[in-house]
């Protein structure tokens, strides 16, 4: 019970007994406790440390405990005092922390320029990447000619499943190649039952990938992607990017029919959180704002909810859900 103020359950034993018995002797105190003198000896030194036995003042060769309520008030407002320096001192520690998180990022990213940012080393650039899709608020597109044990990580571990969640749309070109492994087609459908639009082609000239049509980032040498990344912002690299991407995007082939999605798939939290807010009157701008997302993704999460219920109305989509349980 007294553990927080560094009384534990023995010494709190030989304080008691010195209360009860103030005129008694450390072999006493053994015995009334029912533990070795020596260590009776070594739980009153830690007593006079916490300042509950104190020397007697009309006796100076004497030693008495401390009233609790003097001796254990007087203890719990020093150990209040020493946590609230500790938490001071955590907050510095977390301030610091902060700061060589920006130093390191800065060591990791070696900018030319305010538009451009190399990234040296495959392992820099993914968790760059990872920090560029937390951040994502629209749309994520795709080039990746990777091969398919690349593409085949564990569905519940990939990167791109928290971001459909959230809202984004997404638009990925792979490699024809993907459709030789069951494995791979299975995590392309399981993404795309999620809302991601997937399609394949021959070949790819690169992996590209572009956030929210705003910041394009491709490899240093695409012969060799071990080597890092290289992230642009220039709104004239960018658009040569999109316009790239378009183009594959065009000659691609559909994997799946855009009706695939069963409409009894589970609703994403993103999708279960609008129809909440939707329900209860919320109009596209507030649920874009209470939801961190901007209006263009809150007004596509409505209208694919409303395209899988068949609901021509806000109060259809309404009826409909409440149909299925989901509100």
């Amino acid at each position: 019970m007294l553990e927080p103020l560094g009384v534990d359950e023995a010494t709190f034993a030989v304080y008691h007994a010195l209360l009860s018995h103030p005129d008694s002797t450390p072999e006493n105190i053994a015995a009334l406790v029912k533990r070795p003198v020596t260590e009776v000896h070594e739980l009153m030194e830690k007593l006079r440390k916490l300042e509950l036995l104190v020397p007697t003042w009309t006796n100076p060769d004497g030693e008495h405990a401390v009233h609790p309520r003097v001796g254990l008030t007087g203890l719990a407002e020093r150990r209040r005092t020493e946590l609230n320096k500790m938490l001071g001192e955590l907050k510095e520690a977390e301030a610091s922390a902060e700061v060589l998180a920006e130093q390191y990022n800065e060591l990791l990213t070696a900018r030319s320029s305010g538009d451009v940012e190399v990234l040296n080393g495959r392992a820099n650039a993914s968790r760059r990447i990872e920090e560029l899709g937390l951040k994502a608020k629209d749309t994520l597109w795709g080039l990746v000619p990777a091969h398919i044990d690349d593409v085949t990580h564990p569905f519940d571990k990939s990167p791109d499943v928290p971001l459909l969640e959230r809202g984004l749309r997404m638009r990925t070109v792979y490699l024809q190649s993907i459709t030789s492994s069951k494995q791979a087609l299975d995590y392309a459908a399981a993404m795309h039952q999620l809302g991601g639009e997937i399609r394949a082609t021959p070949t790819l000239p690169l992996r590209l990938l572009i956030f929210d049509q705003e910041i394009a980032v491709m490899p240093m040498d695409p012969e060799n992607p071990t080597i890092g990344a290289v992230i642009h912002r220039s709104p004239a690299v960018v658009s040569v990017a999109l316009a790239l991407f378009d183009s594959y995007w065009a000659r691609a082939t559909e994997l799946f029919d855009a009706d695939d999605r069963e409409d009894n798939a589970p609703l994403t939290p993103h999708e279960a959180e609008v129809l909440r807010l939707l329900a209860g009157g919320a109009k596209d701008e507030q649920v874009a704002r209470l939801l961190g997302i901007s209006l263009r993704t809150a007004r596509r999460i409505t209208a694919t909810l409303s395209e899988r219920l068949n609901a021509a109305s806000r109060f259809e989509l309404g009826v409909a859900a409440a149909k299925r349980g989901w509100v």
